[in-house]
């Protein structure tokens, strides 16, 4: 036996047991007569001591050598501790220490495996397994297996069944781009892996498993960021016999269960947002609503100014910040400089500072008088001491660049509390959006998305109008999930086919065997799937999902620990027939 007790369980109740204890050495304290030792595992901090009255001299010598990281088991008496420490579970105790073995010595590490670590980011995902030593790292990991476990429970709960479903399927062309697989046993045929188990939950669905759910890896070869990777993975859902309320009120319960149960906090009002109001009042469709500053549009009548900026502009929208109007010209200018950055791409800001006592001056003055600022300042329900900004422009354009002006100042104003959580349903999408690039309509979420009930009909007069019966639902500013409720009969899904483009021969090559499932009574069937990743780290309190996946890629898409991807030998390419055999 290794081991008697963790090093996180002993307490006062325990003094004069014999215990046996193995971990990692966190640091050693050499006083010369007295030796202490911190020893770790997964579980806390026990500290030895060995000391020349009482510890024998080879033992003492043994102990010396103890370098930080060494495995080592001791075995030893529980007694108190003289100088107690409040800040872990174990400081009224210590082991003095009868025997010790070490288990294996370890190099120096390359940073200090502590809570504040000296290792940047990259170093440490190069020696993951140690940076996985440290409390942050661990505690997320724990932390992703309860919300995972609570994820289980309430589904279970809710009568749902977990199924697995192929990694090695068909690549489809809509969506982002997909992982290939070469298939040795089929020259010249790939594989690909999946970016979600769209079709399989379907299919479930005909096959009558009514409730379905996964705990799923999927895979995109996209463009990385902080909160993406190229695998991620999905809590994946299905129901049947279901109209969207259905579904949003069993997801409703799943995020009131585990924010009760991971996180304490009681969430009572999901509020519903469709797609038109979240872009007019946030200017994006993930909108974090546990603040205010709601845009505001000037000229919703078209209103000219005779300011060239404005009357130019197919949308003049602005913020309010409450009690901003004490910003120094210098604040002012950062954040003009911030929003001309390449990132947001605009071109001025202009601002309106409501003054403690009531008067009002601004960048524009010479453009508007006190009459006309203060007809903003009322459109745009300030008050004295207040900031307002204002931007103009193309309308998609400049919606977008006032959000990421609003969650900026949203960050210096300390308004993103972690602790405080706002779920929102984002309702009513677009079924589709025009792509520039290929000068065609594209499915927002995914062909599969059912239009909403008696608008099917304006797809052939007015494609871009037509709304998808799917949600978003939304934490904190970030979509945990997404779903629809999905066509569920041949005669539609080949229409939409139609009209994404494809040709019929296209379409069943593509999704033949789906379009063939739904003759043999498909029943009428909706999901979501949440993001998991990004739950974790919303109700763990962070933005990035990195912490909490044991071995993340970083924004190359690489593994800088295993050093992946990587070159394969000519054989092997050769074996999978994606060289030719060039041998005599």
């Amino acid at each position: 036996m290794y081991r008697s007790h963790n090093c996180g369980e002993l307490r006062a109740s325990h003094i004069n047991n014999q215990v046996t204890l193995a971990g990692w050495v966190q640091k050693t304290r050499d006083k010369g007569f007295i030796i202490w030792v911190d020893l770790r595992d997964r579980y806390g901090i026990t500290q030895l001591v060995f000391d020349d009255e009482r510890t024998p001299k080879a033992m003492m010598e043994i102990a010396r050598s103890l370098g930080r990281e060494f495995v080592v088991q001791v075995k030893g008496t529980v007694v108190e501790r003289d100088s107690k420490n409040s800040n872990i579970s174990t400081g009224d105790i210590e082991i003095l220490v009868s025997e010790l073995t070490i288990l294996n010595t370890a190099l120096l590490p390359p940073f200090t495996i502590e809570d504040d670590t000296d290792g940047g980011e990259e170093l440490r995902m190069k020696y993951r397994y140690l940076d996985i030593r440290r409390n942050p790292v661990k505690n997320s990991l724990i932390f992703r297996h309860k919300v995972a476990q609570e994820v289980r429970t309430y589904l279970s709960g809710q009568d749902f069944i977990e199924v697995e479903t192929p990694y090695l399927i068909k690549s489809t062309p809509e969506g982002a781009r997909d992982f290939v697989v070469p298939s040795r046993m089929n020259p010249g045929q790939f594989y690909a892996l999946p970016q979600s188990p769209q079709t399989f939950k379907q299919l479930l669905m005909v096959g009558g498993m009514d409730k379905y759910f996964q705990i799923v890896k999927c895979f995109r070869d996209e463009d990385l960021r902080a909160d993406r990777q190229p695998e991620f993975t999905q809590i994946d859902c299905e129901m049947a016999f279901v109209e969207q309320e259905d579904i949003l009120t069993v997801f409703e319960g799943l995020t009131r269960h585990l924010l009760k149960e991971v996180n304490g906090v009681e969430i009572e009002k999901f509020p519903r947002m469709t797609y038109d109001q979240a872009m007019q009042k946030y200017g994006n469709d993930k909108p974090d609503i546990r603040f205010g500053m709601e845009f505001c549009e000037l000229q919703p009548s078209g209103e000219t100014f005779g300011f060239g900026v404005f009357d130019d502009a197919e949308l003049v929208v602005g913020i309010t910040a409450e009690g901003c109007a004490q910003y120094t010209r210098k604040q002012i200018d950062e954040l003009i400089e911030w929003v001309k950055r390449p990132q947001i791409g605009a071109t001025g800001l202009v601002w309106i500072k409501y003054n403690p006592d009531g008067t009002l001056s601004s960048s524009v003055n010479k453009f508007f008088d006190e009459t006309m600022l203060r007809h903003f300042a009322n459109q745009m329900n300030a008050k004295a001491g207040d900031l307002m900004l204002i931007m103009a422009g193309a309308t998609r354009k400049v919606r977008g660049q006032l959000s990421a002006l609003r969650m900026e100042l949203a960050t210096r104003l300390d308004l993103r509390k972690p602790n405080e959580f706002a779920p929102l349903w984002v309702i009513d999408f677009p079924l589709l959006e025009w792509d520039e690039d290929t000068q065609r309509y594209h499915a927002m979420h995914h062909p599969f998305t059912s239009p909403k009930p008696g608008q099917i009909e304006l797809l052939a007069t007015n494609p871009g109008e037509v709304k998808a019966n799917a949600y978003d639902l939304v934490l904190n500013g970030n979509e945990i999930g997404g779903g629809s409720i999905r066509i569920h009969d041949k005669k539609t899904q080949a229409l939409m086919f139609d009209y994404l483009g494809f040709t019929p021969d296209e379409a069943k090559a593509q999704f033949g065997f789906l379009m063939d499932a739904f003759q043999y009574g498909a029943p009428p069937h909706g999901g979501l799937a949440f993001g998991l990743d990004r739950l974790v780290a919303i109700l763990g309190g962070q933005e990035t999902i990195r912490d909490f996946i044991a071995f993340p890629k970083n924004n190359s898409g690489r593994d800088v620990m295993i050093d992946a991807p990587a070159p394969i030998d000519s054989d092997q390419l050769e074996e999978l027939n994606l060289i030719l055999n060039i041998k005599s």
